[in-house]
């Protein structure tokens, strides 16, 4: 059986590889220090509580379960936290990256999926945007996940190490069974937020309505938890025979504003959302839209959850359970989880 270590597999995007790994029939084994993770989000393998700055665990870990990969998913993810507090930005996700690639190279693993993301772009030259678009990041947490990338393009020049860089542009649904779902504290996606605004009686705020799209809010390119989860899979196995270090675009190509998703809640909960307009946030581009091509082309994978009603409908059936709310979560320093 193949075996898989999912490094922040308690958090929103690990805890759905997790389970998308499991489907397909690998061992899957989570390491996370439930900073930011949640313990009963880990449901198929064991969970080894540490976190993936701890060398002698995470080399202990390595040894005993032997895994083809790792799944690298732990990170603080949060922009606007890492504008005010860039150090642990690059503490957490820069540092603890490079202690857990050691911890490979000494243990002799050295195939990794990496979870990166769009902010790695920053502003936008050309839409839609392609793995070739220029990389300037904006944020600490864009540039920390850059630098990890450049981290792993000079492991497999200098030392044989295989990768892909996975760069989601917005994760968002839930696990359409239920099992599991997104919740982060505090929260600040734009679906979640619309709903618990909507069945609150609250306004949902919109910061701009001047950007140059079709109707002045911020257009994104939004993809279902689970499509990004099948595409991990098939990165996976790709990544048993790669060489070298690729990456691909994860999204749909094409994009949904802030109103539409507003309009999108309203019609899910059965009346209008109420919406409350400010000024455009320091930063936001008018659009984020991915080219997707490459992850079809090579890796086979095609987005089938990630229609917007069905994305708010499956986050609106978790929200309702009552289970974006878990109670098992714990608090220590260290690396959050996606």
């Amino acid at each position: 059986m193949k075996t898989v270590l999912v490094t922040g597999g308690a958090g929103y995007v690990g805890s759905h590889c997790a389970k998308a790994f499991a489907a397909a029939g690998w061992q899957v084994i989570t390491l996370d220090n439930l900073s930011r993770g949640w313990a009963n989000a880990v449901k198929w393998g064991p969970l080894i509580k540490a976190d993936i700055a701890d060398r002698p665990v995470v080399e202990e870990t390595i040894r005993q379960y032997k895994p083809d990969l790792v799944a690298h998913f732990a990170a603080y993810a949060y922009v606007g936290e890492s504008m005010e507090q860039p150090d642990i930005y690059y503490q957490n996700n820069g540092a603890g990256t490079l202690a857990l690639l050691e911890a490979m190279r000494a243990s002799g693993v050295k195939r990794l999926l990496f979870s990166s993301t769009c902010a790695s772009y920053g502003v936008p030259v050309r839409l839609p945007i392609d793995e070739s678009h220029p990389q300037s990041p904006i944020n600490p947490y864009g540039w920390s996940k850059f630098i990890i990338e450049r981290m792993l393009e000079d492991y497999a020049r200098a030392y044989g190490f295989s990768s892909i860089a996975l760069r989601y542009f917005n994760a968002a649904g839930c696990d359409p069974d239920g099992e599991i779902g997104e919740c982060h504290d505090p929260e600040t996606h734009a679906i979640p937020l619309a709903i618990a605004a909507a069945l609150d009686g609250r306004a949902f705020n919109v910061f701009g309505t001047d950007f140059d799209t079709r109707d002045g809010s911020c257009v994104r390119d939004y993809i279902h938890v689970s499509d990004l989860a099948d595409a991990h899979v098939l990165a996976a196995e790709r990544l048993l025979t790669a060489q070298g270090a690729d990456v691909f675009n994860l999204g749909t190509g094409s994009g949904t504003s802030v109103l539409e998703v507003a309009a999108a809640v309203g019609r899910a909960t059965g009346g209008n959302l109420d919406v409350q307009f400010g000024p455009r946030r320091a930063g936001d581009p008018a659009m984020l839209v991915a080219a997707a091509g490459k992850a079809k082309e090579i890796l086979g994978w095609i987005p089938r959850q990630s229609d917007i009603g069905n994305i708010v409908e499956t986050a609106l059936a978790w929200h309702v359970k009552g289970a974006s709310r878990p109670v098992s979560h714990a608090t220590p320093a260290g690396n959050g989880r996606k």
